[in-house]
């Protein structure tokens, strides 16, 4: 008897580890590059379509400085679609791509994780 609830609790973990396996999405990484021709410093983040996510982070962002071309490599799903948002530094008045709050529409602004690994340079200008 005892054997048999060994087994049937070792078949129960292995249930449960194929199905929590099987459930969960590849990670990738797919990385943007953005280059800045504006002005002034801009922001930027990025804004998963697919689920709640943003990077950096919630009421974060990316700082471009310069007119040097900025890599951002983000861990992704596979097949998750990502917008970019960018605007001034301190100023939301100049936005890029869906904006600081991810509700402006765009073209050419969005990749999906998995789909090639990287963006073509995309440069904010006037």
């Amino acid at each position: 008897m005892r054997s048999l609830r060994l087994f049937i609790g070792i078949a129960l973990a292995a249930a449960t580890s194929v199905f929590a396996i099987g459930s969960a999405q590849a990670e990738e990484t797919f990385t943007f590059r953005i280059k800045s021709d504006y002005q002034y410093k801009v922001q930027v983040a990025f804004f998963s379509q697919s689920r709640n996510f943003v990077w950096p982070g919630p009421g974060r962002a990316f700082s471009l400085d310069d007119s040097q071309t900025q890599s951002f490599p983000l861990q992704c799903r596979s097949g998750e679609e990502i917008c970019y948002g960018a605007w001034v530094t301190g100023d939301g008045s100049e936005t890029w791509g869906v904006g600081p709050k991810n509700d402006q529409s765009c073209k050419k602004c969005c990749f999906v994780c998995g789909d090639g690994d990287m963006s073509p340079v995309l440069t904010l200008s006037e």
